[in-house]
């Protein structure tokens, strides 16, 4: 059986549910927000778009330590709205500057927390994308931050916006898997060894200390001619353990999200994680050369209270050999499985193979089959309406630190006790102090 369309949009609607267009429910608005947006690439635009096309925003400045990718950003905003955002290559002077109502922040992962901090007790409302921190400690500060200065902030999980996973949802949700014991959560997509990339001089455009700000300064290896190169910058940092957490942290924040939003569960209590690099090889930084450190292949699981979760990545052998998609969730249930992926929908498989599955079909924006759309949607509604929104700052902190303590698990090469409350490894200092880590130079780590 296949739920179409007009079946979800009925349901959605006697739910009291609203994914279809941008609108802003309430009093209209009589001005456009002043909107910046800090971090301007690949991903940071398909945002940007986003807004510009909801008609609430007027876009005043925009921010990016890379001269080039900056100016090609604002002659898209130029072409899209007639207008000329401001060019800045310091957050900081942004934000003091043009005192922005709405920031984006879409730089990568080891700006995020300076950046939202900063935003919001400058008296912005912000949409940050995931994961929303690099360590624990730097999160639990992004959401009290956000509670002191009482500004909105959604976070870029926008799988909770789209059809399918709502769908999938309110099904776990209804009873219809029946008891849930277990979810596997998986990202296979194919690769092979690396060879190490020729550490060069920065673009003259670039400011590399910059781009690296709190982190340690390594190197430069990108290819400006090939953005997928496997450089550092602009879209190979993921892979790199000083500015992101590799696959889980990338990939496994969204179905962590997953699991979290659609249980209601917080955290784990235990958590064990291993992985490496048997196929990618070990890890080279020298003054020549270097290649990525995050491992090629990695599983992890986390006991919470009422059922367990397993998470697999590998960057080698595909996933031909398995039937689905090459990414998702399946919940695990006494009626049934569940399959929640992404291009492909979901599919509830029952466990009487005579019955027919359930198939939610699955409804993407464009580029990059994602619901941003829908999600800035929510969070314009949210400033309006002064509530929270669906991708809180503190629900995605949760679903965050799941991702975080199977990289924090895996470092150590043993399992973890997670006190959630406390928000501490229980009895074990050396993995507490992982919970942080040391700035560089002028920076300084935000203190909750």
């Amino acid at each position: 059986m296949t739920i179409t369309r007009r079946d979800f949009l009925a349901a959605g609607a006697a739910a009291g549910l609203s994914f279809a267009a941008p609108v802003i429910h309430g009093a209209a608005r009589q001005s456009p927000y002043r909107t910046a947006i800090i971090g301007s690439g690949w991903w940071g635009m398909n945002i940007l778009r986003e807004a510009i096309q909801a008609g609430q925003s007027q876009v005043v400045a925009m921010c990016d330590v890379d001269r080039r990718i900056l100016d090609a950003a604002v002659a898209d905003v130029e072409k899209l709205t007639g207008t000329s955002p401001k060019k800045y290559g310091d957050y900081r002077e942004l934000l003091e500057k043009e005192k922005p109502e709405i920031t984006i922040v879409a730089t990568p992962d080891h700006w995020h927390p300076l950046a939202m901090i900063a935003a919001v007790q400058t008296g912005s409302h912000v949409y940050v994308e995931k994961p929303i921190s690099h360590t624990v400690k730097e999160g639990r500060a992004m959401v009290n931050a956000a509670r002191a200065a009482d500004r909105v902030v959604q976070v870029g999980t926008h799988r909770r916006v789209s059809p399918h996973n709502v769908a999938g949802r309110d099904f776990i949700r209804s009873g219809k898997l029946g008891k849930l014991g277990m979810v596997r959560a998986f990202v296979h997509y194919g690769g092979g060894p690396e060879k190490p990339r020729k550490n060069v001089e920065p673009p003259k455009e670039l400011d590399w200390d910059m781009w690296c700000g709190p982190a340690p300064l390594r190197p430069f290896n990108g290819d400006p001619a090939n953005p997928w190169s496997g450089g550092i910058h602009p879209r190979g940092f993921r892979q790199y353990l000083d500015y992101a957490n590799g696959t889980l942290g990338d990939w496994g924040i969204h179905w962590m999200d997953q699991i979290l939003w659609i249980t209601g569960a917080k955290w784990p209590k235990n958590v064990f994680s291993t992985g490496g690099r048997p196929i990618k090889g070990a890890p080279i930084l020298t003054p020549e050369e270097q290649t990525s450190d995050a491992p090629d292949h990695q599983v992890a699981q986390f006991e919470f209270d009422d059922f367990t979760v397993s998470w697999e990545h590998r960057q080698f052998a595909g996933n031909n050999a398995e039937k689905g998609e090459s990414v998702g969730c399946y919940f695990y249930g006494t009626a049934g499985t569940l399959h929640i992926g992404w291009q492909k929908g979901a599919v509830f498989y029952p466990v009487d193979a005579k019955q027919e599955p359930v198939r939610f079909p699955p409804q993407l924006g464009q580029p990059d089959d994602q619901n941003i759309k829908e999600l800035w949607a929510d969070f314009l509604q949210s400033i309006q309406e002064k509530k929270r929104p669906v991708s809180d700052i503190e629900e995605v902190y949760y679903s965050t630190n799941v991702a975080l303590l199977g990289m924090l698990s895996l470092k150590l090469g043993r399992s973890i006790q997670w006190d959630g409350v406390k928000e501490e490894c229980v009895g074990d200092p050396d993995a507490n102090q992982l919970l942080r880590r040391p700035y560089r130079g002028e920076w300084k780590y935000p203190e909750s």
